[in-house]
């Protein structure tokens, strides 16, 4: 009996977010006295799944699995956690696997936990400490299921190195023409760009930019720092950045391990969504912003000489270390 833990992956690559899951998933194995199975789809290597904790890969390899199918997804992990009479799977908060925990809560009739923070506690109960209220306050949730599931939130627990050794085995869960109703046929996805799911870094700008032909420095601010770019839904609104930029509450949900606000006031819904992120940065020329009182640090200054100027230390502070 291991802990059982979904790895997602994208062209063959592991994510992120799947060694954070494992060293998460490494923590419950130690306070149960188990081991920790992972369950990888398409993934072509797995072997640094070891360093965070990882005995055992189950690999899947399958042609119809190379897009994302919830459904089908779904049975492959609820197969996987029945072969190893797994009592608690373990699977991150992304766009993907909110579309699989339902379906996994039934098929295994197991109590789910979303937005977990912490590991839980297991003195008689089974309890976890989840972010309630878009992250403005936290709460404890017994499950008295025999099967638990839990969603990690993204950069709670992070990456914790537990090196063991690793086995691999193939696994071929049995599929069929029903765990296919829904096909799959495109995925549209920016190239070249580090996406805000995955971003440990994040770099968004509001109206102070004044217009789209202005975001060449938050580009160039992005790179530098090998972040993701995103905006306030005002700019989204307007048609200055996709919508697949916008983050907030009404947007993606921004958990990164630093957000930086540049031309943003800090509406309620954009706080909400970026809350989670451990540290926040504010560039505004107003210092009654609302930003400025959820931030952990604050420039008051405009965005056109602050952001270059930034570009510049942070480049020479790179070719210095390199």
């Amino acid at each position: 009996m291991s802990v059982l833990v979904y790895t997602e992956s994208e062209n063959g690559k592991l994510k992120k977010a799947a060694f954070e899951v494992a060293s998460y998933a490494k923590g419950i194995a130690d306070l149960m006295g188990t081991s920790v199975t992972a369950v990888t789809v398409n993934a072509e290597s797995v072997d640094e799944l070891k360093t965070y904790g990882v005995e055992k890969v189950l690999k899947v390899s399958h042609d119809k699995l190379s897009k994302f199918n919830a459904d089908a997804y779904a049975e492959v992990i609820t197969q996987a956690s029945k072969k190893e009479d797994a009592k608690v799977i373990v699977i991150s908060q992304s766009a993907n696997a909110k579309y699989l925990a339902p379906l996994l809560s039934v098929n295994l009739n197991a109590g789910y936990a979303s937005n977990v923070v912490a590991l839980p506690k297991t003195d008689g109960e089974f309890t976890v400490e989840r972010t309630a209220f878009t992250n403005k306050a936290f709460n404890m949730t017994s499950i008295s299921t025999e099967v638990k599931l839990l969603g990690l939130s993204s950069n709670a627990y992070g990456l914790k190195e537990n090196e063991v050794s690793l086995s691999e085995e193939d696994f071929s869960p049995e599929l069929n023409d029903e765990n296919f109703g829904i096909i799959v046929e495109s995925v549209d996805k920016n190239k070249d760009k580090v996406s805000i799911a995955d971003a440990e870094v994040v770099v968004s700008a509001g109206r102070g930019m004044k217009g789209p032909e202005n975001w060449g420095m938050i580009e160039e601010l992005a790179d530098v720092l090998g972040a993701a770019t995103a905006c306030s839904k005002p700019v989204s609104d307007m048609g200055w950045r996709s919508h697949g930029e916008h983050v907030g509450q009404t947007g993606k949900p921004v958990a990164t391990n630093l957000y930086i606000a540049i031309g943003i006031s800090g509406a309620i819904q954009h706080l909400a969504g970026i809350s989670a992120s451990k540290n926040k940065v504010v560039i505004n020329t107003d210092p009654e912003a609302p930003f400025f009182k959820a931030a952990d640090y604050g420039i008051v200054g405009d965005a056109f000489e602050v952001v270059p100027q930034l570009i510049e230390k942070l480049k020479e502070f790179k070719a210095n270390n390199s």
